[in-house]
C-alpha cells in the first residue's frame, strides 16, 4: 500500500493504538487467547499486519496492555463516583457510589466482561499474572478497608466484602443471557441495570450497617 493509501490510522498513533486496543479486547473474548494472532487484530482493527507487534511488542504485551486499559478506565469510574459522593454524604454514599460506578462499569464493557470469564474458564493463570490485575485487586481492597474504617458499619473482613460486591455485581452482568433471562428479567431493559445497583446498595448496606 502507498503513502497516498494508508489507512488514515496508520497515520494517527493514538487512533491506531485505540484501534488496536478494541480490536484485540473483542477477539481475545470471543476467541481468547491461544485463539487469536496479532494479524487477525491488525485486520479487524484497520491497521497493517505488523503495527499490533510495532506498539506492543507481542501478543503478550498487548493482552496485558489491553487488561491494564480496562483496569484504568474502572478504577477511574469507581475513584470519580466516590469523589462525588464523599463532596456530599459520608462513608455510605461512598461505599454506594463505587458499587453503583462498577455496575454501570461492567454493563459498558461486555467484551471485558467476556474476557474475564473466558480466563477463569481456562484457570485464570494469565490474568493474574497481570500486573494491572494484581494493582487494581489491591487498590479495591484498599478502597473497601478505608470506607469500612470510617463509617458505622459492623467488623467486617474487607476482603470478603469485596468477593461479595464482586459477585453480586458481576454475576448478574456476565449472565444475563442465561440466568437473568431465565428469571424472567430483561437484561436489555432501560431499568436492568438501575435496578440491579439499587439492589446490590441496599443489600451490602444492610449487610454491614452496625446494628
Amino acid at each position: 500500500m502507498s503513502d497516498g493509501q494508508a489507512n488514515p490510522r496508520t497515520r494517527d498513533p493514538d487512533r491506531s493504538r485505540e484501534a488496536i486496543l478494541d480490536a484485540a479486547e473483542s477477539l481475545f473474548a470471543d476467541r481468547g487467547y491461544e485463539g487469536t494472532s496479532l494479524q487477525e487484530i491488525g485486520r479487524l482493527a484497520g491497521v497493517s499486519r505488523g503495527t499490533p507487534g510495532y506498539f506492543f511488542g507481542s501478543k503478550e504485551g498487548l493482552y496485558g496492555a489491553v487488561l491494564a486499559r480496562a483496569f484504568a478506565a474502572e478504577l477511574d469510574l469507581v475513584a470519580g463516583a466516590r469523589a462525588r459522593a464523599t463532596e456530599s454524604g459520608g462513608p455510605e454514599a461512598e461505599l454506594a457510589a463505587a458499587i453503583g460506578s462498577f455496575v454501570d462499569f461492567l454493563a459498558a464493557r461486555p467484551t471485558f466482561v467476556r474476557l474475564v470469564e473466558r480466563e477463569a474458564l481456562a484457570g485464570g493463570a494469565r490474568f493474574r499474572a497481570a500486573p494491572a490485575h494484581a494493582a487494581t485487586m489491591a487498590a479495591g481492597l484498599a478502597t473497601t478497608a478505608d470506607i469500612l474504617a470510617r463509617g458505622p458499619f459492623r467488623p467486617v473482613d474487607p476482603a470478603q466484602l469485596l468477593l461479595d460486591v464482586l459477585a453480586l455485581c458481576w454475576f448478574p452482568i456476565a449472565h444475563a443471557t442465561t440466568f437473568a433471562r431465565g428469571l424472567g428479567l430483561d437484561p436489555e431493559g432501560a431499568d436492568f441495570v438501575e435496578t440491579r445497583k439499587r439492589h446490590v446498595v441496599e443489600l451490602v448496606l444492610r449487610g454491614v450497617r452496625n446494628g
